[in-house]
């Protein structure tokens, strides 16, 4: 029987020795019977980062998870015989699984986007060929334009980026734009803390956001592209090259596509890691070769954008469902999902959650479904507290609202937003005055300070949030936060002046307490802004093994075998090594 390892390869696994367990399968499979030889193929993301390195053998359909180099020899004197038990997924009840269907995390999962990711070698063309690849590229050629448009409408296919703006409307008024020059633009520079799906869907199957461009392209009649792609993005940035290349060479790009009499090329621009260089009209300018400022829109992209010509652009997990809808047909993609969100939406589950990785569902699925059937509730046994939705520019939804569906509209109406899709579970160790401060921050940074609104009005709320944190803070910092977060959605140039307020105004609409006991009682109740608490060893728990004074960086904890320990507080920093390493929980936050 021929049999298929297939060992995931993204940035994640590959830091846990992914490359080192290939190499190993490799060697060790060298000389051994035909009749059980394995093909080792490095494939993209599996979604369970957290156990990588993972390995699926196929056609067994068996899932092993954290394999290191030394398992490779195991493994393969398993095939055929019983699984290695050890490296397969345990239930809750300690029972191992061999099929991933088993597993809770993937179980409930509907993939389109990621129909590819972890199945296919991101740098075989022929891989992508035999999972139906380029033939919704061969489809859209043999439809007109607007036949290709109308397809896309009937999917009810939002834009993935953040805005959720319907994908078909767009294409349609670029299309009915005059002029003979327009671009088609893929956007990868994907910015948002503890977001990872753009990059491993251009990591793990970049022929389908190729594939989905020329599609665009031709719907829209542009003969030119470009993929702006995050410059930190190494191994993206290797695959979408090669992807170009091979498509280009197989009739897939370039003149006279597929015989069709179509002709389109595109391009990489390496963005250089601006924040603010993911808003479509600072895109466009950075790739135009000037600063990544956001421009005015009281003329669309679509009607003048890059290079003052019509332009589309869309994000990497968008034009991915392309190819599938032009395939199976919009109504079929339009089956997942809710009357307004149609499709599914990929996210990437990370916080202090049981099962972190990449996921994708229906829209629609609940907050509680994603959170606690998928990733395993809160580590640790910790309390939920709440999640942030949409990166830096989202909002915190409270434990209250986990049962809120997860559509465009709700996150919205919620005080949050879809975003890229980033999601960040918080326990009650999270201080949310120190968490909106700690986005502020990383916003106000990245502002590119063109308009006042956000330049400055980022800046107040900082500080405000500041001072309230180190117990400076009145009541009516809270009123004049609540003024310049709406000056600053109102006037901003761009989204990211117009919704970075969103962690400030989520934070005091559903945990205001916290806010109120900051400024009133100059107490932390997470136990995190360091002038608001201060550490003690309780002498009951203590077992005086003394781990927590040689972890001190400070020497502020002292005493001597057989009794408990104490800290002082003149020379405690707070910060928290001793709470970290204690084994007892003896470290008592006050």
């Amino acid at each position: 029987m021929m049999r298929e390892i297939l060992i995931c390869c993204d940035t994640g696994c590959l830091v846990h020795g992914a490359r080192e367990v290939a190499g190993e399968f490799l060697r060790n499979s060298q000389g051994m019977d035909v009749s059980i030889k394995p093909v080792a193929k490095k494939v993209g993301c599996n979604g369970l980062c957290q156990l990588g390195p993972v390995v699926t053998i196929l056609p067994d359909n068996i899932t092993y998870y954290r394999v290191q180099p030394e398992d490779t020899q195991e493994i393969l004197d398993s095939l055929g015989a019983h699984p290695v038990e050890r490296l397969l997924y345990m239930d809750d009840d300690g029972q191992p699984h061999t099929d991933r269907s088993a597993n809770p995390f993937y179980a409930t999962q509907h993939k389109v986007a990621l129909r590819n990711t972890g199945i296919i070698d991101p740098a075989s063309l022929d891989d992508y060929l035999k999972r139906d690849g380029y033939k919704g590229l061969r489809k859209a050629l043999a439809l007109t334009p607007a036949q290709v448009i109308e397809e896309v409408r009937v999917s009810g296919l939002r834009g993935r980026g953040g805005a959720g703006f319907p994908t078909a409307v767009k294409w349609k008024s670029c299309s009915e734009a005059p002029g003979d020059v327009k671009y088609m633009l893929c956007n990868g520079d994907e910015g948002d803390p503890g977001a990872f799906m753009d990059r491993s869907i251009m990591e793990g199957d970049p022929h389908t956001v190729l594939e989905g461009l020329v599609i665009g392209a031709y719907a829209i009649g542009a003969h030119q592209g470009f993929l702006y792609i995050r410059d930190e993005y190494d191994l993206a940035l290797a695959h979408m090259k090669t992807a170009i290349e091979d498509a280009r060479a197989h009739g897939f790009l370039g003149k006279n596509i597929q015989n069709s009499g179509f002709d389109f090329d595109c391009e990489i621009v390496r963005g250089g890691g601006a924040f603010v260089c993911g808003e479509s009209s600072a895109l466009m300018t950075s790739i135009e070769g000037k600063v990544g400022e956001p421009r005015v829109k009281y003329i669309r992209s679509v009607e003048k954008g890059l290079f003052e010509k019509p332009t589309v652009l869309n994000n990497v997990e968008t034009l991915a469902n392309i190819p599938y809808i032009l395939l199976n047909g919009g109504e079929k993609f339009a089956e997942l999902g809710t009357d307004s969100s149609k499709g599914t939406k990929v996210f990437s589950l990370v916080g202090k959650v049981q099962r972190t990785g990449l996921v994708e569902v229906p829209m629609g699925v609940t907050l509680r479904h994603l959170i606690f059937d998928i990733g395993g509730g809160v580590k640790d046994g910790g309390k939920f507290k709440g999640v942030q939705t949409g990166g830096p520019s989202g909002g915190c939804i409270p434990e209250k609202m986990l049962d809120l569906e997860i559509d465009f509209d709700s996150l919205k109406e919620s005080g949050s937003m879809m975003g890229s899709g980033g999601m960040i579970v918080m326990d009650d160790t999270t201080c949310m005055v120190e968490l909106a401060r700690y986005y502020l921050n990383f916003l106000a940074g990245e502002s590119c300070g063109k308009c006042t609104p956000c330049r400055e009005g980022l800046r107040c709320m900082l500080d405000i949030l500041t001072r309230i944190t180190e117990g400076r803070g009145t009541m009516d910092d809270l009123d004049l936060l609540e003024d310049l977060a709406y000056t600053a959605k109102e006037a901003s140039l761009c989204e990211l002046g117009r919704t970075a307020a969103n962690p400030v105004m989520s934070t005091l609409r559903y945990f205001r307490d916290e806010y109120e006991a900051h400024i009133k009682d100059k107490r932390c109740p997470a136990g995190v802004c360091t002038a608001l608490i201060r550490y003690r060893i309780d002498p009951d728990a203590c077992k005086s093994c003394g781990l927590c004074g040689k972890e001190c960086p400070a020497a502020a904890i002292s005493g001597v075998s057989g009794s408990p320990f104490s800290i002082d507080p003149d020379a405690c920093i707070k910060c928290g090594n001793c709470r970290n390493v204690c084994k007892f929980s003896a470290i008592i936050v006050e």
